[in-house]
């Protein structure tokens, strides 16, 4: 058996499930490439034959990752395996990931098929896919809750056919720790050609075991565990993988086996996907929060002046997490920024960075001093965002406490045409979106508006997420500014443009 643990990352798949988690095709990009510079082993990219804009982050996905496999996921039917490997074709090392439920519960009510319909089923699929590639993988959807005699037998047949890795994934959650490690024990035990595949685990948080089940089955004999940043997902989420990772690290003697991610990468990469989600890590959140290595009490604080070792098992640095720097301002040169852009995993072109140094240089007239985060910011909002239909070239808001209403003056560009409008609210961001509503001519519901500071200080970047929907279709924005009010807009507008964008996404990525 390998003592190497394969990590499976499906961020940009199951992770984007998550509710808010939306991003565009830069964004998921983006996040690819610092998974494949963190040395994730397999990224999925995504569910090829779920949309044609899946479709299309997908091949672009794969087009443009070097380093690692490139995995599309796709139903044990052959026209979604067809599509899958359409997207995937082209990647350095592609991955055919195909799946079916396993369990009495899903074969019966969901697929409606005995379990010899879905025998032969998963049989089919895996023949298929291994005509494109011999990298395939099988998941038993739901095999938490499936026959262990049936799921032995789905498993070696589809080993047979030429899976490489079968995946067992506790698919709602519903597993603990010792029975899941029992599970993947039984089925190196009768499965007859285990060997010639890797045991897989895809582990939900619904009871909160994700990572425990994660890491018994890796106890257990699994050598590859599919888990996201952060540990977003459908419902609870997934095992997160800085959590995962570093077990693995910290309790290298336990476990006793290796893997090949940079440590060290782990809290910029989450950092970077809560920009990029405009959802903040929570404090208390294990290996990246923001108290994962702060100490309140006067009897731990004294142990660690003393030994760091007394109460932190493991060290800030080693995951990334280093005080922030105050590097750029005003006076700063484009070099300088560039150098600090490379530092931060970005690969932009010249003209980006141009289009960098210009934003950071008008921020640095307002705040003082321009920290990792502020850089972060500024390229998710220049550059890594989707083309404007509609951008805010102006913007005026009168409140107080007078009795007048909030009014809000709004000059938009829309489609290269100047609008103008005022209107009332019954407070700044208020009018501010009734303004930016009634000139684009859309009138969305406001299902979530939150707001951060990005770094610290009563000068710090704003950051402003808001989720809106227009009947069936949703969209999230984010918007950064010194200004929450324009930060407010910036993301109003923003989610106006993601909302549009949808509309147009069959006739930008059409079908091959």
């Amino acid at each position: 058996m390998s003592d190497r643990v394969f990590i499976f990352d499906t961020t940009l798949r199951d992770g984007e499930q998550s509710p808010g988690a939306t991003m565009n095709q830069l964004e998921k990009l983006r996040i690819a490439r610092q998974l494949e510079s963190m040395g994730v082993d397999i990224i999925e990219a995504g569910f090829p034959a779920a949309s044609d804009g899946d479709f299309c982050s997908v091949r672009e996905i794969a087009r443009s990752v070097e380093k690692c496999q490139v995995a599309g996921l796709c139903r044990a039917v052959p026209s979604d395996i067809d599509r899958a490997w359409e997207a995937i074709r082209e990647a350095a090392h592609p991955r055919i990931h195909t799946f079916i439920a396993t369990s009495p519960l899903h074969m019966k009510h969901k697929l409606q098929k005995e379990p010899a319909q879905v025998l032969e089923m998963a049989q089919r699929a895996v023949r298929h896919a291994c005509g494109y590639t011999a990298n395939v993988e099988f998941s038993a959807e739901d095999a938490s809750r499936s026959e262990w005699d049936f799921l032995a037998r789905i498993t070696e047949a589809v080993i047979d056919c030429g899976a490489t890795t079968v995946n067992i994934p506790d698919t709602v959650g519903y597993a603990q720790p010792d029975e899941f490690a029992e599970l993947i024990r039984y089925l190196r035990a009768n499965v007859r050609n285990i060997d010639r595949a890797i045991i897989s685990v895809h582990c939900h948080n619904d009871l909160g075991l994700a990572v425990a089940n994660t890491m018994a089955a890796i106890r257990a004999g699994a050598r590859q565990a599919e888990v996201t940043l952060s540990g977003i997902g459908e419902r609870a989420g997934n095992a997160a993988l800085e959590e995962v990772v570093m077990n693995l690290n910290t309790r290298r003697n336990f476990f006793e086996v290796e893997h090949g991610i940079d440590t060290k990468m782990l809290f910029p990469a989450c950092r970077l996907l809560s920009h990029i989600i405009g959802q903040p890590i929570p404090p208390n959140k294990a290996v990246t929060g923001a108290n994962a290595f702060a100490h309140e009490s006067g009897i731990h604080q004294d142990g660690v002046l003393k030994d760091r070792r007394t109460y932190e098992i493991m060290t800030p640095e080693s995951v990334g997490r280093v005080g922030t720097d105050m590097v750029l301002g005003k006076h700063s040169g484009r070099h300088a920024i560039k150098r600090k852009l490379d530092e931060l995993g970005y690969r932009l072109s010249e003209e980006d960075v141009t289009l960098v140094a210009d934003a950071m240089k008008r921020l640095a007239d307002i705040k003082k001093t321009i920290y990792d985060e502020d850089l972060e910011a500024i390229v998710l909002e220049e550059v890594f965002r989707i083309p404007d239909r509609f951008r805010l070239n102006h913007l005026t808001v009168h409140s107080g406490t007078t009795g007048v209403p909030a009014t809000a003056a709004v000059i938009l560009d829309v489609n290269g045409e100047e609008r103008k409008l005022a209107q009332f609210g019954v407070g700044p961001v208020d009018a501010t979106f009734n303004t930016i509503a009634e000139i684009i001519g859309l009138k969305p519901s406001l299902e979530r508006f939150q707001i951060n500071a990005i770094s610290g200080g009563t000068d710090a970047l704003g950051e402003v997420t808001v989720k809106i929907r227009e009947g069936s279709r949703s969209a999230v924005g984010r918007g950064a500014d010194p200004d929450i009010i324009i930060a407010s807009a910036k993301a109003y507008i923003n989610a106006m443009n993601r909302l549009a964008k949808k509309t147009e996404e069959t006739s930008e990525c059409p079908a091959p």
